[in-house]
């Protein structure tokens, strides 16, 4: 079969993402409402298996690297698709919180999962000049897949088993497609290129600010990905219908994040870093105090969304930058703290809601967002891989690509022509 184009790789890649990421794992919150009043959930037990697919996610995150590279790029792709289907699945028949655990614990491993193996897959297909247009396009299925969730709520109400179930026939669809169109190699690395510097003389100090602030930043984002639609159905007495504008305005917001980020990345990421976590954190006030209001509510959820899709763009970008020579590596730290903030966040939003109430409970979660936000000038920054004449071209996401592959002077490998940048994958 003839190798898909580089637009053709990168509507694929957003295609599973959107599935994997947008459907398997962000949608969930989604359908809170409906789930807890079927199956009788505490929110205690609702944060707790809200943390489960982000700890699922960060061990399937761990092996990512070993499974891409044993199993190659379509077969990990694959794999990751059939945890989705499953897990999907489960969820569809769920009749209590243990099953229900297991179906979300299933789709945090597809998550975890699938962005390497596109990754890799991305290596060996497409020309490395374009890399960082194609992980833009695929970055933004998280956010396709967050609007494609929202008819199923504004149209088939309560009807959230048949809407799992009809996420996991995607899934499959997405697991075919996988087969037949990603390579089965991984990324191939030229001859020519230098080795990654040695773990001694890696930014530690950057590396360990970098996943803090990431860890912070997943941990207050927990309350609304979980609990927003919860909140507004509970404390202000809106239908479970009028959550799904919620996500619309979160889904929509999302696609401006990827070029927030990479503006920040050619001007000041510290800077950018604090307004993004300011405006996340006003995001959760705004909703705690107008849970009523429906327009405040889709108001917050606009922010919410160019605020988190924004930050886990820089910190993408960062970490790439970061760890040059690593890429299974660089991109991965990050979203490997987000998730784990999230994880952590889950439980505890549950508990304050159990001892408080939401709009308390949002409100603390908030003012730890802006109390971080201000100390974003300790956030890394690029290190600037020129002098300051060439800086602006030495930046934004193609440029942090285009530092993965080194000559022995540091300077980015040069591709002679496309054949030898990207060459014909094993079908």
């Amino acid at each position: 079969m003839k190798p898909l184009s580089s637009t053709g790789f990168a509507l694929l890649g957003a295609g599973l993402i959107a599935i994997s990421y947008g459907l398997a794992r962000f949608a969930f919150g989604l359908f809170v409402p409906p789930i807890r009043d079927e199956l009788g959930l505490t929110p205690t037990t609702i944060g707790i298996i809200g943390a489960l697919p982000l700890i699922s996610f960060i061990l399937a995150t761990l092996i990512a690297p070993l499974t891409t590279h044993y199993l190659g790029a379509r077969n990990a792709a694959v794999l990751s698709g059939a945890f989705g289907l499953g897990g999907l699945t489960l969820i569809s028949q769920a009749t209590s919180a243990l099953s229900l655990g297991a179906g979300v614990f299933a789709c945090g491993i597809c998550t975890g999962l699938m962005m390497p193996a596109l990754t890799a897959a991305m290596q060996a297909q497409v020309k490395r000049s374009l890399h960082g247009r194609v992980s833009s396009v695929m970055n933004a299925g998280t956010s396709i897949g967050v609007i494609i969730a929202v008819p199923t709520v504004l149209f088939l109400t309560g009807a959230w088993r048949f809407t799992y179930l009809s996420f996991a026939v995607l899934a499959g669809i997405g697991v075919v497609a996988a087969w037949l169109f990603l390579p089965s190699v991984s990324r191939i690395t030229p001859a020519d290129a230098a080795p990654p510097p040695p773990i001694s003389e890696l930014p530690w100090s950057r590396l360990v600010r970098l996943t803090l602030f990431a860890f912070v930043m997943g941990f207050v984002s927990s309350a609304y990905w979980i609990f927003a639609p919860d909140l507004v159905v509970t404390l202000g007495g809106l239908s479970s219908r009028a959550t799904g504008w919620l996500w619309l305005a979160v889904g929509i917001a999302g696609l401006g994040g990827a070029v927030v980020a990479d503006l920040a990345d050619r001007n000041n990421p510290p800077i950018t870093h604090a307004l993004m976590l300011m405006m996340l954190s006003a995001s959760l006030a705004l909703l705690a105090a107008s849970p009523d209001q429906s327009l405040l509510a889709a108001f917050s959820a606009l922010i919410f969304g160019l605020a988190y899709m924004s930050l886990t763009g820089l910190y993408l970008m960062t970490g790439i930058r970061l760890l040059p020579g690593r890429l299974s590596v660089g991109p991965v730290l990050p979203f490997m703290a987000v998730s784990l903030g999230q994880a952590t966040g889950s439980p505890v939003v549950g508990l304050l809601v159990n001892a408080y109430d939401y709009a308390d409970a949002f409100a603390m979660f908030s003012a730890l967002g802006i109390l971080v936000a201000i100390l974003s000038p300790f956030y890394p920054g690029y290190i600037a891989q020129t002098d300051d004449d060439e800086a602006e071209e030495d930046t934004g996401l193609q440029a942090a690509y285009d530092y993965q592959l080194q000559d022995e002077d540091g300077e980015p490998l040069e591709s002679p022509t496309d054949d030898e940048d990207s060459p014909e994958p094993k079908q």
